[in-house]
């Protein structure tokens, strides 16, 4: 046990990291069955547990490893002709956003970003399906530069790429893995920058990311079974209540 406990971060007792890397399992799960959730979930929990400096930087390691491995696991369905304009399009207002950082209130972010969620959730925009290579790299890039200010891109990612895959849930939930992998990617790249341990929670890391692996092969055969009508159903209302929290939560702290 001493082992075990040496290899945890200060603070961080060897029953709450056990909880976390069960945790990881069934988070995993659910985004891998229906594509969204258990990002936030795992955001919230690390949040019960690790000191407020190490709770973004920790949950993006651990998101790039479950996304990596969601990736990996589904690859057969990533519509690559998606992903490869993505990444171009995610790299380039990535770099164009760092230009032009501005810091709005965050109850205004979160208000704008739950309302924008759920009209893009409900509404359909014709042509989304169609999107060549280039509308898609421009798409992405101003993606990207809106996730500078605005930071929570899941439920962000999950509508948008849902405009553009009507019509096949396994494509849906593995491109959007591949998307999430690069934006987690910036992430973990400009915390190093800054100089975050991340050493010294690496541990902890693998060991979530190994159990949310598993979690992903199990919810990825719960997908297997979800009828599309049935998924594209709970997909949606799961994406309104996390933007219903957000503008909730916006509201509040106005």
């Amino acid at each position: 046990m001493d082992i075990v406990t040496n290899l945890l971060p200060d603070g961080l007792g060897f029953p709450a990291a056990l909880l976390l890397i069960l945790a990881s399992f069934f988070t995993s799960a659910l985004t891998a069955a229906f594509g969204i959730g258990g990002g936030v979930a795992m955001l919230t929990l690390l949040g019960l547990f690790l000191p407020v400096a190490a709770l973004i930087p920790v949950h993006g390691a651990v998101q790039l490893g479950s996304n990596t491995g969601r990736a990996w696991h589904q690859r057969a369905h990533i519509r690559h002709g998606i992903a490869l304009p993505f990444i171009a399009g995610s790299l380039v207002g990535a770099a164009t956003g760092a230009y032009f950082v501005v810091q709005l209130p965050d109850a205004v972010l979160k208000l704008v970003l739950g309302l924008f969620v759920i009209v893009v959730t409900w509404m359909k925009f014709p042509g989304a399906a169609r999107l060549g290579h280039a509308g898609m790299a421009v798409g992405s890039a101003v993606l990207a530069l809106a996730t500078m200010f605005v930071g929570a891109t899941g439920p962000l990612l999950s509508a948008f790429f849902a405009q553009i895959i009507p019509d096949d849930r396994k494509a849906l939930i593995a491109t959007h893995a591949a998307g999430m992998t690069v934006q987690h990617v910036l992430k973990v790249i400009a915390f190093a920058i800054a100089g975050f341990a991340f050493a010294r929670w690496l541990p902890l890391v693998l060991a979530m990311i190994a159990s949310g692996y598993l979690g992903t092969v199990y919810g990825s055969r719960l997908l297997e079974k979800l009828p599309e009508q049935s998924f594209r159903r709970w997909f949606r209302i799961g994406l309104t209540l996390l933007a219903v929290d957000l503008v909730r939560r916006g509201l509040l702290t106005l």
